[in-house]
């Protein structure tokens, strides 16, 4: 059920992001990831994508939950999310073009700033939870025609990254 993942990568008070080419969030800014393969654990899944997609190796991963969606009401979908930290003074230089878009650097507060239309609808206010929390979430978003018109954060427990059956039983909420 949850096909996809996503980082959210920190170094001081920046965060890595890319800029993507294609959908979904197309021109918008979001958090390094991609799709878990079958058969792939949830965190060899997300090194897997910030090694294709940064090639940083030195860096502290720690998992933070979930952002779920629903689409119409209709069309559910999710991803783990997980947080990265590098050392304040790592050195990668961006921009990066890449196949997937542009990486680069944006600070903190320009990723939250409240007028800001650049970026993933739910990368501000996931971002507020996991640089301030130590529990894990599942942030479900619900759209209505492509518009996120409520984001609803439920403290999840962390056996859900690895036990399917704990996923499982979590998700059945939305079924």
């Amino acid at each position: 059920m949850i096909k996809y993942n996503l980082c959210l990568m920190k170094r001081g008070n920046q965060i890595l992001l890319l800029n993507r080419e294609k959908p979904s969030w197309m021109g918008c800014w979001n958090g390094i990831g991609g799709k878990v393969e079958p058969g792939e654990r949830p965190r060899a899944a997300m090194i897997r994508e910030i090694a294709e997609e940064t090639d940083i190796s030195d860096y502290r991963l720690r998992f933070r939950g979930l952002v779920t969606w629903m689409v119409d009401g209709t069309d559910f979908g999710g991803m783990y999310l997980y947080a990265a930290e590098v050392p304040t003074d790592y050195e990668y230089s961006t921009p990066i073009r890449m196949d997937e878009g542009i990486l680069d650097w944006k600070p903190i507060d320009w990723i939250m700033h409240p007028h800001n239309m650049g970026i993933a609808t739910n990368i501000p206010r996931c971002l507020e939870y996991v640089l301030k929390e130590d529990v894990c979430y599942d942030h479900h978003c619900i759209y209505v025609r492509e518009r996120m018109v409520e984001m609803i954060s439920t403290a999840v427990r962390t056996s859900i990254e690895e036990n399917m059956d704990d996923l499982n039983q979590y998700l059945a909420r939305y079924f």
